[in-house]
């Protein structure tokens, strides 16, 4: 097993997968890259012989996603999720865009066969293929990848907790330094 093929715990590896695809796409905000992301992109590579397209989140997509402001610059986001798809299976085509709605290329795109999604975004994947039955393109097979951590309290990778430990530090950071902190005012509950 060579660097690029990291086992997350409780994954196998499996020599090939038993169904493949010419194209796959997905979709996510790829905010802090980390292991539930890698776990959805390595799955995602290797399902697609040729192709995978990724749709970057931005915009409005982002307005109701906690601590908004702390979100990564889609542009870092995109060439972090180009990277580390490229790392995992050098020949694959890789098409990454931002995207400022729920489906962005994956109803317009009529070479793709397959949607990866996560337990939580399967009805995306449900809603996309509605979108396409209505434009006449073919519905996609819709891939399920567990993103549990497999750790002890199986709780699911977050990006938004991530940004939380980035708040809390720059927040206790700013505390050591003196630096007036308007977030930490109390409230009458």
């Amino acid at each position: 097993m060579d660097a690029n093929e990291t086992l997350f715990e409780g994954e196998e590896k499996a020599p090939e997968a038993p169904e493949s695809y010419l194209a796959v796409v997905l979709g996510g905000t790829f905010d802090r890259l980390h292991d539930g992301h890698r776990r959805l992109l390595k799955k995602s590579a290797s399902l697609a012989r040729e192709r995978v397209v990724v749709g970057v989140c931005t915009g409005p997509m982002l307005a109701k996603k906690e601590l908004a402001d702390l979100i990564e610059p889609v542009e870092k986001r995109m060439k972090a999720v180009e990277d580390y798809l490229k790392s995992v299976k050098p020949g694959l085509i890789v098409q990454v865009e931002p995207i400022t709605d729920p489906f962005g290329p994956s109803i317009v795109d009529d070479k793709l066969d397959a949607i990866i999604v996560s337990k939580e975004t399967f009805s995306g994947g449900i809603s996309v293929n509605e979108k396409r039955a209505e434009k006449g393109l073919p519905e996609l097979k819709i891939e399920v990848v567990d993103l549990l951590s497999g750790g002890e309290s199986d709780e699911k990778l977050s990006s938004s907790a991530l940004r939380r430990l980035d708040y809390d530090r720059s927040r206790h950071s700013e505390d050591l330094q003196g630096t007036p902190n308007h977030h930490n005012q109390t409230r009458d509950d």
